[in-house]
């Protein structure tokens, strides 16, 4: 069994061992959802045809996959880090690509189980939406979502040597990245200059993306700018994240 192998079920089986952070994990974006379904539910958006729902969806389905991937590789991390389980992986034959690789599996498949419960729930008729034939688009999106955020996650998980420290962190990054983004509040309605800050928050173009596939909204220009955009933040994280990257605490 290869390091790569092994890492990848051990991820797996701590993931699912805690089933009250499982739960979690997929319920908090859907009590978003249902909040903001409900309150906005039978309203539509002018010259659009569609419902509330239809733009709302996106936008927590984008921030749910961000706050599952940044904080579960962060955790994982840290933990590890404190349990010297990676400085006894770093005694044998297994390089950090392995163990980066290993969460990043994982994280992929909690972000589709994620993705396809969420989507499911908000097209039941009591919240109505209702996906453009463009939906397909939304799976590399989602990809490359959690992809920048695992790889934003690599950096908290180094910097932060306790679970509170990891929570603080994760929650000053992704929680105001969400409100700046469009993810609960429509870049639209927000003031020019901070419609411009979002530009440079990797979420505002998951937002875009995911958005684009599910509604139409926008151009096919602006969907590959996402694209573009997310696989540039992902790679200046990668950087960031391997060179800030601790095996043990007193590294």
């Amino acid at each position: 069994m290869s390091a790569y192998v092994a890492l990848s079920r051990a991820v797996y089986k701590a993931a699912v061992r805690d089933a009250t952070t499982v739960f979690f994990t997929f319920a908090f974006p859907l009590i978003f959802l249902v909040i903001f379904a409900l309150i906005f539910r039978n309203q539509e958006v002018a010259d659009t045809g569609r419902g509330y729902v239809d733009y709302i969806a996106p936008g927590v389905l984008s921030w749910g996959l961000a706050n599952a991937a940044l904080f579960g590789v962060a955790f994982t991390l840290m933990q590890w880090r404190n349990d010297d389980l990676l400085r006894i992986i770093r005694l044998s034959p297994t390089s950090i690509w392995s163990v980066i690789g290993s969460r990043y599996v994982v994280a992929l498949g909690i972000g589709a189980a994620q993705s396809v419960l969420f989507v499911g729930v908000a097209m039941l008729p009591v919240f109505g939406m209702r996906p453009d034939p463009t939906w397909p688009l939304s799976i590399p999106i989602m990809l490359l979502a959690v992809t920048a955020f695992l790889a934003l996650g690599l950096i908290v998980g180094s910097a932060a040597n306790t679970p509170e420290a990891v929570a603080a962190i994760a929650n000053c990054i992704v929680v105001p990245m969400a409100f700046l983004s469009g993810s609960f509040y429509p870049l639209e309605l927000m003031p020019t200059w901070l419609q411009e800050v979002s530009r440079i928050l990797p979420m505002r173009y998951v937002n875009d993306g995911i958005t684009y596939a599910f509604t139409g909204f926008g151009t096919m220009t602006d969907y590959l700018v996402s694209c573009a955009a997310l696989i540039v933040f992902t790679a200046v994280f990668v950087v960031v994240g391997v060179r800030t990257f601790r095996w043990s605490n007193d590294s």
